[in-house]
């Protein structure tokens, strides 16, 4: 039976020295609710009834999250309950013994502590190893760390998919990246812990990171609306995140009938739907940066601020999206209020025009002086980093004004101006998504703030000057003006 190997990712292993005020059954379910995929119940003292009552009352639980549950070296009790798997150890039962007794769809996972034994297992026909122990362990304190090199010849070695375990907490996770586990076998680091849902939703992002290392890029998510046309919203999002260096992902709030000469019709998803949007990504490929356009009513800000919470997503870019370059209004009524509520604390940066920083700020700009007064004002509102785009800036009286892109960086109290003439292009259908985009995909990437602006506006430029011409109002961008293809 094939296992799939992102249910080894938090990969939980029962220990009842660490129940407390809760049972074991309460421990269980506190770990499925922080996000474990897996969990091995294991019993070295309880007799036969007792185990197979509690193993019983798990596998309900892990069914309810849909998460496998395997029995550790006792088919008879993982058959009894209707446990998916056991796992067994060297000089236990074989695999072909275990599925004989537990049946033929059983998953069976073997401990492996090398090459050989690994390879042995997986002719045997083991689903996945556990491979350890990969640091001193205070049960087998006189078992030798198995080394790095050695786990990543096993995981290289076999087609199966390997967790590795033994001695794994929340500060050494991350050193076994290259090392291609597919997950990570935790005791203590689960429940040991004061709060283990918590506790795992930590150690999970952790296991992410150090999986997703292996790939060599970096993702980031769009939770934005739809545009038909391809200049704006996720489209031109996406397009922008590709010719950043960084794997796009989406979360669709709304279709639009639009294209370059306005939109025409907005259709919101169910904020269930976002939700379930939101959790297919963040349970599988987590973004390294998340940037946040056009949510047009207030139950999908909230839902999307509660998933964000949740998940604990970093990087988080919004553009506080209340307008259509034709000017269209893209907000409900009464939504404003959650944005800043809810949304805008969770940002790292947000990026607004000047009339949507006259909106969220209650002021009027008229100046370069408003500029960095609106700025740091919203800053200091909503604790986060705000880049006041220039683009509308004509102020009378003032030299280059209407001639100059400047855009304001206002970032732990202080400014930094991003200086550059304006192009004469009419065409701007979604700069304000390409944008805010190209900055998460800089953030993901691991650029500091200042340089992901930097580049972003780089990129922006020149898809700007690249001149792409489409449609019979403002036209859309040329994303791919540095991929050179032949015709």
């Amino acid at each position: 039976m094939k296992f799939d190997k992102n249910q080894l990712l938090l990969y939980a292993v029962t220990d009842r020295a660490w129940t407390g005020k809760q049972s074991l059954t309460e421990q269980v379910e506190a770990a499925l609710r922080g996000g474990v995929t897996c969990v091995q119940l294991r019993e070295k003292e309880l007799d036969e009834d007792t185990f197979l009552k509690e193993a019983r009352e798990i596998a309900v639980l892990c069914r309810r999250y849909r998460v496998p549950l395997i029995i550790n070296d006792n088919p008879w009790i993982a058959a009894a309950c209707g446990a998916d798997g056991v796992h067994v150890g060297q000089g236990d039962l074989t695999v072909r013994e275990a599925r004989a007794i537990a049946g033929e769809q059983m998953i069976v996972g073997v401990s492996a502590h090398s090459v050989e034994e690994a390879l042995a297992a997986q002719r045997e026909g083991a689903d996945y190893l556990g491979a350890g122990a990969m640091f001193l362990t205070s049960t087998k304190s006189d078992a030798s760390p198995l080394s790095k090199d050695t786990l990543r010849a096993i995981c290289q070695s076999v087609s199966i998919p390997v967790v590795a375990i033994g001695g794994i907490q929340k500060n050494n996770i991350r050193s076994l990246a290259g090392c291609k586990a597919a997950g990570v076998a935790l005791v203590s680091a689960i429940f040991g812990a004061e709060d283990i849902e918590t506790a795992c939703r930590e150690l999970a992002i952790l296991a992410r990171q150090m999986r997703d290392e292996e790939t060599g890029m970096k993702t980031a998510l769009s939770i934005a609306g739809s545009d038909c046309s391809g200049g704006a919203g996720i489209q031109a999002d996406l397009k922008t995140m590709m010719a950043n260096g960084v794997y796009g992902m989406s979360a669709v709030t709304a279709l639009t009938a639009q294209n370059t000469l306005g939109v025409s019709r907005i259709e919101a998803v169910s904020p269930s739907l976002l939700a379930s949007q939101l959790d297919a990504v963040f349970t599988d490929i987590r973004p390294d940066g998340v940037k946040i356009g056009m949510i047009p009513s207030r139950e999908l800000m909230e839902t999307a601020a509660r998933r964000l919470l949740f998940y604990r997503a970093e990087h988080i870019v919004i553009d506080p999206v209340m307008a259509a370059t034709a000017g269209s209004s893209l907000m409900d009524a009464g939504a404003l209020e959650t944005l800043k509520e809810s949304l805008l604390p969770l940002a790292q940066v947000i990026t607004p025009n000047i009339p949507e920083a006259e909106v969220l700020s209650d002021s009027r700009i008229e100046s370069r002086e408003d500029m960095l007064r609106a700025a740091a004002l919203l800053s200091r509102r909503y604790g986060c980093a705000v880049l006041l785009k220039g683009g509308h800036a004509d102020f009378p009286g003032q030299k280059d004004s209407g001639q100059t892109c400047d855009d304001l960086l206002f970032s732990e109290e202080t400014p930094q101006w991003f200086l550059a003439r304006r192009l004469s292009n009419p065409n701007t259908h979604g700069t304000g998504c390409t944008l805010s985009s190209a900055i998460t995909a800089n953030l993901a990437k691991g650029l500091d703030l200042a340089e992901a602006v930097r580049g972003a506006k780089e990129y922006l430029s020149g898809a700007i000057e690249a001149g792409l011409d489409l449609g019979h109002g403002r036209g859309p961008l040329n994303h791919g003006y540095s991929l050179r293809t032949e015709h």
